[in-house]
Parts: structure tokens; sequence; C-alpha cells
């Protein structure tokens, strides 16, 4: 007959490899102020100290804060069981994260809180505790051990400190300067991560979702939200929401195109382009009670591309639906139902329309204004796009009634040379990753443009009579001259 063996897990073995699951030092911090949003915490400070004896990481918010038979719960791993019904409120998911997060960066976690009118109490966790004994040991702090926590004055009223001490992964081994270095690099990551995973928190967007806005602060500097939608900008296209049903629950998808670059101002163009580059970025935005999980992936459903480059999906769901999307422990990847992928495929084709349109209308501007455009397009079937110079512009006429058949055949074997090496990659290379720096005209000086428009009309005419304004209409074919009419035209009645 058969029987039952106890085999519980090494308590050294288990915690060590649970320190591998992923983290980041970012996506740690956002794990950890998530259970300060979930605990109604309308303030959440972030202290990284490192000049000092005993570094540490302390996380302090003003939530409701627990009392002993709670912090003793969050203490344990898989203390809230994911069948359990958690409020609209809950961040969490496996009752994991606070142990997870922590160890993933430190070897040392103290959580120390208290209730409104209670009193304050401790809890530590240290590895290299549980490696000696092999025990799942948590130690209680004394009244004497908790009045020496750094920051433990800000706990007046209610709220929690969350500290890390034995920082084996931030340093990273290194020492002296390196060591500083290292440290600020890891925090500016840290800061662009948290505005842009809880920016609707920043924004005071959640309200109707009852989340008071939340202000964050990194080393007493505060936050500020990064809306990777662009709303600020009228130039943003914003489109309907649609609905999805998963299970009973309410899926929301809100498409956005944003604005070509040139519609950008100085000052927002650098915001983004610092913070995000718009090509790897677009795509859908996951939120699970208005917190972002997951983004800049279209789920396989169409591959990341010029087509796409400036759309953005916004996707809402409550966690009434973990299950079905399959959250991470680390809350940094879930996959979206079959429901969701049919309503994002449906709307694919009308967002990326719409995108191209807008990625490439400042191009398409140039051609439509022209007579004739000095480079065409052909959709040739059997060898693919192609672009060449179009031989029939005036510019090349007249330079053929000019000099004469000999000479232009010379030229047409120079142009279509210049045609077939058309650098079409770097071009993509650098629209892709830095299109304001790709200047597509100079503007001349005064001094500059009488030179050039004196040897432009010589060259194509030499003594002939020419009346100015057939010179004049055929420079502004060229948008290299077509905001220098008035000046043009002053220009050729002096020459």
């Amino acid at each position: 007959m058969s029987d039952f063996l106890r085999n519980p897990p090494s308590a050294t073995s288990l915690l060590e490899s649970m320190r591998d699951i992923g983290y980041s030092l970012e996506t740690a911090l956002a794990d950890l102020i998530d259970n300060s949003i979930s605990a109604n915490a309308s303030t959440v400070k972030v202290f990284c100290i490192t000049a000092t004896d005993l570094p540490y990481v302390a996380i302090i918010d003003d939530g409701h804060g627990m009392d002993e038979n709670e912090l003793f719960l969050a203490m344990q791993h898989g203390g809230i069981s994911t069948s359990t019904t958690r409020t609209k409120k809950d961040l969490g998911r496996f009752g994991l994260g606070l142990k997870t997060a922590s160890f993933s960066q430190c070897r040392s976690l103290t959580v120390i809180s208290k209730k409104e009118n209670g009193d304050l109490t401790g809890l530590a966790w240290d590895l290299d505790v549980v490696a000696k004994k092999n025990d799942w040991l948590v130690r209680r702090l004394s009244s004497e051990e908790i009045a020496l926590i750094p920051h433990i004055s800000s706990i007046a009223k209610q709220g929690t400190i969350v500290l890390w001490h034995k920082l084996d992964r931030l340093f990273e081994t290194e020492e002296g300067q390196k060591r500083a270095d290292l440290v600020n690099s890891k925090l500016e990551t840290v800061r662009r991560h948290l505005a842009l995973v809880f920016h609707r928190f920043l924004g005071g967007e959640l309200k109707h979702l009852g989340f008071s806005k939340l202000t964050l602060k990194l080393n007493n500097i505060e936050i500020d939200a990064f809306d990777p939608f662009c709303r600020s900008n009228l130039a943003t296209q914003i489109y309907p929401e649609q609905v999805v049903r998963v299970n009973n629950s309410r899926v929301t998808l809100k498409p956005y195109i944003l604005p070509h670059h040139s519609r950008l101002k100085a000052s927002e163009y650098e915001y983004y382009q610092d913070r995000s580059d718009f090509l790897s970025n677009q795509g859908a935005y996951v939120y699970r009670n208005g917190r972002l999980m997951a983004w800049g992936d279209w789920f396989r459903l169409v591959p990341k591309g010029e087509a796409t480059k400036l759309a953005r999906v916004q996707i809402d769901f409550s966690n009434e639906l973990d299950e079905a999307w399959t959250i991470d422990i680390k809350k940094s990847r879930a996959q979206p139902p079959r429901q969701v992928r049919e309503g994002l495929r449906q709307i694919l084709n009308q967002i990326s329309e719409a995108s191209i349109r807008v990625h490439r209308g400042r191009g398409e501007k140039y051609f439509q204004e022209e007579q004739e455009p000095l480079w065409d397009r052909y959709p040739d079937r059997e060898h693919g796009i192609r672009y060449s110079i179009n031989t029939e512009h005036p510019f090349i006429v007249s330079f053929q009634e000019r000099f004469g058949e000999e000479a232009t055949k010379a030229v047409h074997i120079i142009l279509e040379a210049a045609s077939s090496t058309l650098p079409v990659e770097m071009i993509y290379s650098d629209l892709s990753t830095s299109p304001r720096d790709l200047k597509q005209f100079t503007p001349a000086k005064k001094s500059e443009l009488r030179e050039e428009i004196k040897d432009f009309k010589h060259g194509f005419f030499g003594n002939q009579a020419i009346d100015n304004d057939a010179v004049l209409n055929l420079l502004l074919m060229m948008p290299k001259y077509k905001n220098y009419k008035d000046i043009i035209k002053e220009i050729l009645s002096e020459i």
C-alpha cells in the first residue's frame, strides 16, 4: 500500500535559487512600489544610500501599514494564494514579490510597519542566517532595534519601511569612483522605468479605479510621469476605445498614433528620444489595474517596422483576468488571451495605415507640390520597389536644351549611377534612430544664395534671354529653395 512522505524544500537552496528569477533593480523596486500602492499610499520615497559604512536601499510609504500578524504573513513565501480573491486595487499576484524582488538585490531584508493607532513592528530575513541553519528563520526585531532603523521617523501615523542591506548585486564588485558611476547609471534607469510604469498613478489618471494621485521620489527628487502616448501634443491621434470580453470581464483597447517628429517641439523631441526609441517601443502597452506590465510588443501579430512605427495601443484589464493573461512573478510579462489578440488584430490595419500616413506625410508633401518630382518611385513586381532620378524633370530637360544630346547622355550615365547607389539602408537606419538629425536641406545665407542662383542661371541658360519668372518657377520646384521665394525674386531682379 502506498504512503506519503514529507519532502520539504531546502531553505538554503530554494532561497538562493529564487534570487535569480530575473529581476533587475528597476523591476524589483517597481514590485515593492506595487505593494505600497495596494496599501493606499499617496507618497512613496526610495532612498539608495551608498556613501556609508552600511549601504542600504529603503522604500518608505505612508500606506495603511501592517500589524504583527499581517507582517508575518507578508514575510512568508507564498503567504497569499493566487486563488485568493483580491480587491480591485490590489497590484499583487503570487505572495512572493516582496521577498523575491528584495532577495534579487540583497541578502538582508527588513520590514518595519505600523497601522494607524498601532505599534511599530519589524521582521527581518537574512540569507546568511538561513544558509547557516538551513531553516526558514525570520527574526523579530526588538523596539530598540526598530528605533535604530534609518528613516524610522518617517513613520508617524502609519506606513511601512522596506530596508535592503548586504547589497551584493548592486555594486557588482566595483569600488571607488567606478562603483559610484555604476550606481548612478542604475538609478537613472530606475527613474526612467518608474516614470513609465507608474505614469498613470503619477498623473492622477486612475481616480475612477479608486487610486489617488501618487507622489514618487528617488533620493528626495520627485519623479515625473512619462506618457508613452504623447497625449499632451495636439498632433497625437487618439482613436475610439474598443472593448472585448474575457470571462465576463472588460478589456479595453485604445489606439494612438504619435506625431511625426517634425510636429514635436524641440523639448518634446529630446524628452521622448532620450527615453524611448520610436521604432523599438511601438506596440501594445498592457496595463493591469492601471499599472504598466509590458510594452513594445505586437505579440507576433505583425512584425515591428516603419509601417507601425508611430502606433501604440493601450490595453487595460483588471486583476480578475490574471490567469487568462498568464502574468509572471515579476509582473513584467503578459500574454493576451485569444479574444484580446483578435481585437488587436482588427485594429492593427487601421492604425498601420494611419501610422504610415503620418510618418511619410512630410516626404509626400514635396511630391504633391512639385509639378515634376526629381525622384520617381517604381513598385516593380519582379525586382521590388526602386527609386530613380526622373530624367524628364525640367532641370534635366533644360540642361539637354542648353548643352545638347551628347552632354546629356553623359549626364544620364551619372544620374543612373547615382540612382542605383542610393544608400537606402543607411537612410532607413538614420530615420529610424535619429530622424531629427537627418537634415534634408540646409538654409542658405543670402550671399550664398545669390552665388548659387547666378551659377544656376548661367549654367542652364548661358546668355539666353530668359524670363525671371521662368527661372523662379524652376527653382521653386526644388524644396531647398521653396522657402526663399521673395529673396530669390529680389536676387533675380538684381543679376
